[in-house]
């Protein structure tokens, strides 16, 4: 494993676009600023790209397209796998590249480079297990071929909270398909993906397969990028307002989405759950990734016979968690990514109290430099407290109370979200009566992570369209194409 200063690595890392296999520097040579969210300071500028800049990444892109799709399946997984093989070795640096500029704790980090890693090495796997199917028509009058296709052009966006495994999500099903790709991180957390497209080229990746765009105005330049005729795709991982705008620009040239997008995950326990299983789960569930994730439990649905049982042992747990920058010892509850991000904790929160809720633990900024937030805990909230009804993104247990499964299935699908869902029953007939009722495209069943580069990751309702990962990932990029050959 390599192990580099904080300084050596920042300084390792592209500040400059990738595109059609060349580093380059954007139009003007504009720069952004990158800070680390635990101290407010800027760790590196990079390239800022303009419109026209991304105009000739999608130029590289569709010009390497062909040139791509013909590359052999066998060869296209074997980048993907010494891309793989490349993010083992440097694992230490991307993840503290990942803390640096995104302030989960450093155990975290390392948890995401092997979660990411993982899509390299799956997708490596399926690009050779891409397959049609071969028939005779039912009336006997010919034979019916059905191929795969890769789908074109791609153009990926990619959030700042998952810096490494949400390019690798994306990037590696489309190229293991056969498409070239346009990739446009956040601008809060780009580093990782210019270390990966880094690793990509040693890999011997062809020019123009991957392009990478760095840009604070981000509109700016997606838009014409989705506007050409040439693109053929779009995925995008965000909030659910951005991505319905996305979906309105992409169907002007009828284009292939996939959406993955907000949640508002219900955390069910019911009365005879095991309780230090729930809480275990409840804390990887809400405090995995400051609580900034999608898949995060966002409304702790728990039986009223147990609920202050839970509570207080998910206090005691709370009580234990060390606050700090995420490089330091011990540190399980980072910075949230900016001040923005507490600032709204911080509202929904005292939304909540405001209504009735009872503050059980936590509830205010850390004083001092970075954007950091206590874990919090809230019991007793009321039904019409807007912590229920937005995404959370931070490191906030609400609590509401149940009295039979019934009502608990109708709190937990009240919801326009539908991404994921942790149910808690020792109950084997209750959890596979759960796996029906509720209404989303994930269950964790006495579980609180259940991210896997094997599974379809996706939702339902307003969370999202298509899935990545698993079988279905790479179905995402293809299209198929039906053949009829007669008989005579």
């Amino acid at each position: 494993m390599s192990h580099s200063t904080e300084t050596q690595l920042l300084n390792a890392v592209p500040n400059q676009l990738f595109i059609g296999g060349q580093w380059v520097a954007a139009s003007g040579n504009k720069m952004l600023d990158v800070t680390d969210p635990a101290t407010g300071k800027v760790i590196r500028s990079i390239s800022d790209a303009s419109a026209g800049d991304g105009m000739r990444a999608l130029d590289a892109a569709v010009a390497a397209q062909d040139a791509w799709a013909a590359t052999p399946a066998r060869e296209r997984g074997e980048i993907l796998r010494r891309t793989f093989d490349l993010v083992q070795k440097h694992r230490d640096d991307i993840a503290l590249l990942m803390t640096l500029e995104m302030g989960k704790p450093l155990a975290e980090a390392n948890g995401e480079v092997t979660y990411g890693g993982e899509f390299l090495r799956w997708f490596s796997e399926e690009a050779v297990r891409i397959s049609g199917r071969f028939g005779n028509t039912p009336e006997g009058t010919g034979r019916m071929i059905v191929s795969q296709r890769p789908v074109g052009p791609c153009f990926l966006i990619t959030p700042w909270n998952f810096p490494l495994a949400m390019a690798t999500r994306k990037i590696a099903p489309a190229l293991a398909a056969g498409c070239t790709v346009v990739v446009k991180p956040a601008a809060l957390t780009p580093l990782s993906t210019l270390f990966l497209a880094k690793l990509f080229e040693e890999a011997g990746l062809p020019a123009g397969v991957l392009n990478v765009v760095t840009t604070s105005s981000s509109s700016e330049v997606s838009e014409p990028i989705i506007a050409d005729s040439r693109l053929r795709k779009l995925s995008f991982t965000g909030s659910t307002p951005v991505g319905k705008a996305l979906i309105k620009q992409a169907s002007e040239n009828v284009l292939r989405t996939s959406m993955e997008l907000g949640g508002n995950a219900p955390f069910v326990v019911f009365d005879d759950a095991d309780l230090d299983k729930a809480v275990d789960g409840a804390m990887a569930a809400k405090f995995r990734n400051i609580g900034q994730a999608c898949t995060a439990a966002n409304r702790f649905i728990v039986h009223s016979s147990v609920a202050a049982e839970f509570a207080e042992k998910v206090a005691a747990r709370v009580a234990d968690m060390k606050i700090g920058r995420g490089t330091e010892d011990g540190v399980t509850i980072g910075p949230l990514i900016n001040d923005k991000a507490v600032d709204k904790a911080d509202e929904l929160v005292q939304d909540a109290v405001k209504r009735g809720a009872t503050l059980v633990s936590g509830g205010k900024r850390v004083e001092g430099e970075g954007s950091f937030y206590e874990p919090t805990i809230v019991s007793g909230v009321p039904a019409d407290s807007d912590i229920l009804r937005e995404e959370i993104f931070g490191p906030v247990v609400s609590i509401v109370e149940f009295t039979d499964e019934a009502e608990g299935v109708r709190l937990a699908n009240d919801t326009e979200y539908g991404l994921v869902s942790y149910v808690f029953t020792e109950s084997l007939a209750r959890g596979n009566r759960m796996i029906d009722a509720l209404d989303t495209g994930m269950m964790g069943l006495n579980v609180g992570v259940l991210s896997n580069a094997a599974a379809p990751f996706g939702g339902v309702k307003q969370s999202g369209i298509g899935r990545e990962g698993g079988s279905e990932g790479i179905h995402e990029y293809l299209s198929p194409k039906y053949t009829l050959v007669p008989n005579s």
